[in-house]
């Protein structure tokens, strides 16, 4: 699979997977409701590693950037 297609794939899926456990927490009663908890969970942890790795490859490039000012 072509990288950038399984980088969409899995940018579409974040938001469907909270979205589907939030859906999943008001449709459900009881101990049902538990069921929902690894898709949302699973959803966030997505989010979290989106955007932590986004950080951290922004962070290369501005270092990647700045040494390059700093050479003759």
């Amino acid at each position: 699979m072509r990288p950038d297609l399984q980088r969409g794939l899995l940018a579409a899926a974040t938001p469907f997977l909270i979205l589907l456990g939030i859906v999943a927490l008001l449709l459900r009663q009881g101990s049902d409701r538990l069921q929902a908890i690894p898709a949302l969970v699973i959803g966030c942890a997505l989010l979290a590693q989106t955007s932590w790795s986004w950080r951290r490859r922004r962070r290369a490039l501005l270092a990647k950037l700045r040494s390059r000012d700093l050479e003759p």
